[in-house]
Parts: C-alpha cells; structure tokens; sequence
C-alpha cells in the first residue's frame, strides 16, 4: 500500500495515476476524501498534513508515502507513519535546499523538511525538482482575454521539468529498492525562458502569441498582492539576484526511468485543452 499526499496536485495526481497504472494499491489523500479527477482504482482517503491527528487512518498499513513538504508539525506526522510501520519516506523538495540558505524563506522551509525527514528514523529518498512546465497554468486568466502573455523574470532561463516525470521518479523510489538515503536533482531536456514557453505554447495551440516582460518592480508589487512579503523577497533573491541557478539540464529522469524527460511541447500538447 502506497500513500500519496497532495493528490489533487499537479505531480501528486500524477503519481496515483503512475502507480494505480502500474497495478498497486494507492491510497490518495485529500482534505475531504472525495476529490474528483483521480483513478477509480485509487482509495481517496481524508486528512490534513497540517493535523497530523487526522493522518494516522491513513497512514495504518502503508509500506511507504510521498510526503509534500512545508506543513505544521511534520515531526509528529512523521512519527505516528514510523509507529503504524511505514518503512520508506520519498519527499517533495526544490533545488535551493541544497544552497543551506536559511535566511531564504523558500530554501529555509525546504532545509527544514528534508532534515525532520532525515532526523525521523524512517528510510528516505528526497527529489529536488527545477522549475515545473505547469507553472504555465498561471497563464490561462491572461489568454482567456488576449494573446499577450506578461511574466517576470524574462532573462532566467529554467531547465523546466514536466510534473509527470517528477512523479516517475518518485514511483521507481518508492516501489523499488536501492532509493534510499538518495537525493534526486530532476530536471527537463533544456533551458527555457518565460519567452520561449509563449512561442511553444502559441505554435501548439495555433495562436499568435506575444511576450511581454515585467518589470520587477511591477512584478514586485503584483507578488506581494498575493503573497507574503518573506517569499517575494525569497524569488528575487533567485531570479533578480541570480542565487539559484536552474538553466543546465541533469541527466536524472533518464537514468532512473529508461526515457528522456518530456519537452516543454508534449507538456503543452498534454495540457492544451486547459487553456482554450
């Protein structure tokens, strides 16, 4: 039995549909139990990664669990999976665990996270993903009114990796051994600024598209409308200041899976439908 937490997400979804594909038994956990969009052949189970009191009926007779990271009291929650027998742990981080910044508000609750799991007694493996294609979703209130797309950052360039194979990853790490104490940078096949997504977009879905790059002090401004002011700060630092570089493409998916990571145009071609 295989527990995965943030299963109405994008790469959680993924991953109950990897492993339900691949005929095991998967447990899905929801805040209500009930989410639609998940395979028939997955049981939704309810809980709260942010009560750790309502985990333990899902937890009960689960032999390993992709865990989200960044949630209240994560030491709890890992000690009640230790007591009701969960042997392995695969955890969502991001690349800019590995800097040890702590005074990054992003990197500092990634470094937390993975060093409660490492600090838990229970085998791990943790996958350190570059920037994901669906953050593109974002996109869909502009091109609902036009074809002008405005983003910030224009001059990163971000390996970006489909959600899809960081789940692959995470499904070879918790159904087969040899994973453990690994920690896993997964990453697209090429660097991708915000300008080249809108040209490979636009090519798939037949529109005219056109790029407009924000200013950072709009860019700035619209981030804290919607975001408290520690994090903005946090991916200014990376992509204003250049302390996170995610531009050069690893080799991981393809030596864990037997295929190459997907390109941004099949992330686009898979997702079109979401935009129109």
């Amino acid at each position: 039995m295989f527990l995965v937490t943030g299963a109405t997400g994008n790469i959680g979804g993924e991953l109950v549909r990897a492993l339900a594909g691949s005929g095991a038994q998967v447990r899905a956990l929801t805040r209500d139990g009930a989410s639609k969009g998940l395979p028939d052949d997955s049981t939704q189970v309810a809980g709260d990664l942010n009560d750790p009191d309502s985990l333990r009926p899902a937890l009960a007779g689960v032999h390993a669990m992709f865990l989200m990271p960044g949630y209240q009291d994560a030491a709890r929650t890992l000690a009640y999976a230790r007591e009701l027998g969960v042997n392995h742990v695969v955890m969502l981080s991001g690349n800019s665990a590995g800097s040890g910044d702590t005074s990054n508000a992003v990197s500092a609750y990634m470094i937390e996270a993975e060093t409660t799991l490492k600090d838990s007694g229970i085998s791990w493996t943790i996958i350190r993903p570059y920037g994901f294609m669906s953050n593109t979703l974002q996109w869909i209130p502009q091109l609902a009114n036009g074809d002008q797309v405005t983003a910030p950052f224009a001059n990163v360039a971000i390996a970006m990796i489909d959600p899809y194979d960081i789940a692959a990853v995470a499904a070879k790490a918790l159904t087969e051994p040899g994973h453990e104490g690994q920690i896993y940078h997964v990453t697209g096949p090429a660097p991708l600024r915000p300008a080249d997504r809108v040209r490979i977009l636009g090519a798939v879905l037949n529109r005219d598209l056109r790029f407009r790059p924000q200013p950072d002090d709009e860019a700035r401004a619209e981030m804290s409308a919607s975001m408290p002011q520690k994090y903005v700060d946090a991916f200014f630092s990376f992509y204003v200041d250049g302390t996170l570089d995610e531009s050069t493409p690893l080799p991981t998916v393809a030596e864990l899976t037997g295929r190459p990571p997907r390109t941004f145009e099949q992330w686009a071609q898979a997702h079109a439908s979401a935009f129109t």
